[in-house]
């Protein structure tokens, strides 16, 4: 009994102890732990900086302008967009080698719609308001459809996904190419074209509108996430830490805005619009692009894959599956029908980018969306997706595709060749791929 009682003591003594020295421990702690930040975005982001600084140092300064960012920006969106659905498919320990092809076909079919067989066999005029519409739904029903047939061929029929997309890849591009007959599609419609973001922004004052609503969005969300977790008894971060995360956001929010809105229109370009007019532009008018519409639409599917990922059962199911395919199929989850959705969801993706590139080109050419493959899985590989399934981030697939993005523009300017560019954008993934490993076996995460 008294033995009893002197371990409950020492027992008692030790947890004052820990109690006690919680809050040393706690201000003891390094800066980025107090503020909670996963480092390997942060890493992420510093490369970014480095990139951009590196490339901007050799071409004289013409790297970090509005005029390339705003052009940086919008070649990003496409590829971006379809590194949100392949996280979810790579989660799941499958893979999805025919987006590029998706897209063209895709692209061949909407452009098709609109400069051949609307007007041709509908009789809809070009110009007409319903050929837009009409358009993208075809895109996006073209996209999925074929999406869902592969997820079919994986989930029911036991086919391996590399095999499956693998001849998706050489199947749907040449499909388009009977589709046009090999020729080059346009004009395109002009209310779809805006959809490629070139033509297609907000203004100056409207991006601002966006950028300050987005700001408080993130304020919002952060105020918001902290009053969770402190309402659920969960750990908070000190409140400077907060205000520090917030501020950092809201700056790289405005300043981004501020960027765009500092790329001016050409001025031919503006009398040209004047001219369509019927008006005569006002001596030394000038008028800012500002947020591309392209850049809207990424971001819509940002959230809504994220909300998708951590908020829905689906989200819930592709992690689990990703995690332990045979534990989910034990606990009840249909991984067939499962697998069938997200391929799905990915060709919608597909059809939804092939709706963004053909109209910032404002054609339909046989080689759009080559090589997209591969960069649509690099982004999502350097955005920290594990190829080993359960793990990966929405918004690491797209910084992942920025990084890309940034490499290739940046290497184009300096006036590397197209071969050494593919090299270094190859070599760039592997190594990637080998920082992450070494990063997960540091943290004792899976590999």
């Amino acid at each position: 009994m008294g033995k009893a009682t002197m371990a409950d003591q020492s027992q008692t003594a030790a947890t004052q102890a820990d109690t006690q020295a919680g809050p040393q421990s706690s201000s003891n702690k390094g800066f980025f732990s107090l503020l909670e930040i996963d480092m390997r975005l942060l890493g992420m982001v510093g490369a970014f900086i480095l990139i951009a600084l590196a490339f901007n140092m050799f071409t004289d300064g013409r790297f970090v302008t509005p005029r390339n960012i705003f052009n940086l920006t919008v070649q990003t969106v496409s590829v971006a967009i379809m590194a949100t659905g392949m996280v979810f498919v790579i989660v799941t320990r499958h893979i999805d080698l025919s987006v590029g092809a998706l897209l063209a076909i895709s692209s061949a079919i909407g452009a098709m719609m609109q400069a051949r067989w609307l007007p041709q066999i509908v009789g809809l005029d070009y110009g007409n308001p319903l050929i837009a519409p009409i358009a993208i739904v075809t895109c996006l029903a073209v996209g999925t459809l074929i999406g869902a047939f592969n997820g079919w061929l994986v989930g029911y029929q036991k086919i391996p996904a590399f095999i499956v997309t693998l001849g998706g890849l050489l199947i749907w591009r040449y499909v388009g190419w009977y589709v046009t007959d090999g020729q080059t599609i346009a004009p395109l419609d002009q209310t779809f074209t805006v959809l490629g973001g070139a033509e297609g922004t907000l203004g100056v004052t409207l991006s601002w509108a966006v950028g300050i609503l987005a700001s408080a969005f993130t304020i919002y969300a952060l105020w918001n996430a902290r009053n969770a977790r402190k309402n659920h008894g969960f750990p908070i971060k000190p409140l400077w830490a907060e205000v520090t995360i917030g501020g950092v956001a809201v700056v790289a929010i405005l300043g981004y805005i501020a960027t765009l809105n500092a790329y001016d229109i050409p001025v031919g370009k503006l009398k040209r619009l004047f001219e369509a007019r019927g008006e005569i532009m006002p001596a030394g008018y000038s008028e800012a692009y500002g947020l591309p519409i392209s850049v809207i639409i990424l971001i819509v599917v940002a959230i809504a894959m994220t909300l998708v990922a951590k908020k829905t059962r689906l989200g819930k199911y592709i992690f689990a599956t990703g995690g332990n395919p045979d534990a989910a199929e034990l606990s009840g989850i249909n991984t067939k029908l499962l697998t069938v959705k997200i391929f799905a969801l990915m060709g919608f993706l597909c059809g939804l980018s092939a709706v963004i590139a053909s109209a910032r080109l404002q054609s339909h050419a046989n080689d759009i969306g080559t090589l997209d493959e591969l960069r649509v899985i690099a982004a999502a590989v350097i955005g920290g997706t594990a190829l080993s399934g359960g793990i990966g981030t929405i918004h690491g697939a797209i910084l992942g595709a920025l990084i890309m993005q940034s490499l290739q523009s940046g290497m184009a300017m300096v006036g590397v060749d197209a071969p050494l560019q593919n090299i270094v954008v190859g070599s760039v993934l592997v190594f990637a791929v080998w920082i992450d490993i070494q990063y997960r076996k540091r943290l004792g995460m899976k590999i």
